[in-house]
């Protein structure tokens, strides 16, 4: 039977009444021998902008699993490597996400979550396997300390982020310690063992280390501001040339020497805390000044 047959044999007996009829009543709707269609998706695409930053924190969480998993076969200098590697990492996915505009609620939480591995656990298991288990439940309660300082930090820097009050000026200072700054920070007793420094380390010194882990993770905890790099400007053209040389001058120097270099940014980076404490008060002051100026000023 050809397909013009089949129709004619199809509407007399739609004629008898031996075919249900159609539901709205349109029957040139329905044709038999119609292609069917496609199944409709049942998820939506995804673009690669939207992507892309989160395989980037997701390298970023491999490298600090990475890092504990040295620290466990006492591979420490590379273990270190690795927690650096994660901190670029995870100072890169931001502005990526930034550029593409591929910001997602999905990957700021991917993100916390992944900061909290890198930068509070691999530290804390790092310090403990180096040295602070030295004093068992003692170097312990400090590596305990100092995730769950991350873990506040990053839950504090989620909950803030949504504050809508905000000045425009505190975007250029952090509530706390940084927890990829405390965790570069707090490997310091590290750098100064692996380094030309040779520090020692006996029980005296892993005391004193303890004490200093326990100091950083509160300094995370803290309300304690710090300066912050994510609204730096453009630079001035006179200057594009220092700035470059000074970058990778950095950078081969860290290459080189890498304890050493470390060993110098977390103490510079601690020497900037009293200057931002200053230089956010400053604003403070500034803007009580303004709001009384506007409580005194006459209505018009």
């Amino acid at each position: 039977m050809d397909r013009r047959s089949a129709n004619n044999d199809f509407a007399s007996r739609r004629g008898r009444g031996d075919t249900p009829p159609f539901e709205g009543g349109d029957e040139a709707a329905f044709d038999p021998f119609a292609p069917a269609r496609p199944p409709k998706r049942r998820f939506r695409a995804v673009p690669m902008r939207i992507i892309l930053p989160n395989l980037v924190t997701l390298l970023a969480l491999c490298m600090g699993l990475t890092a504990i998993r040295f620290a466990i076969e006492a591979q420490f200098e590379v273990a270190v490597v690795f927690v650096i590697i994660a901190a670029v990492l995870d100072g890169l996915d931001g502005r990526i996400a930034r550029a593409l505009r591929g910001a997602t609620r999905f990957g700021a939480e991917l993100d916390s979550l992944a900061d909290f591995v890198d930068f509070g656990v691999a530290p804390a298991l790092i310090l403990y396997f180096w040295g602070l288990n030295e004093f068992k439940s003692l170097g312990w309660f400090a590596a305990l300390v100092f995730a769950i300082a991350a873990a506040l930090r990053l839950a504090r820097f989620n909950v803030m982020a949504d504050e809508p009050d905000r000045p425009a000026w505190h975007a250029h200072f952090f509530t706390g310690m940084p927890a990829p700054a405390g965790a570069i920070v707090g490997l310091l007793p590290i750098y100064l063992s692996l380094s030309i420094l040779d520090a020692p380390h006996g029980r005296l010194m892993v005391l004193i280390y303890i004490v200093y882990v326990i100091a950083v993770a509160l300094l995370m905890a803290s309300r304690i501001p710090h300066f912050s790099g994510k609204k730096i400007g453009r630079i001035p053209r006179e200057y594009v040339i220092v700035v470059m040389f000074g970058a990778v001058a950095c950078l081969l120097l860290l290459a080189t020497f890498p304890m050493e270099m470390l060993i110098f940014l977390s103490i510079a980076y601690l020497a900037s805390i009293p200057f931002a404490i200053r230089k956010f008060k400053a604003h403070e002051v500034d803007d009580a000044a303004k709001l009384k100026a506007l409580g005194a000023a006459p209505d018009k």
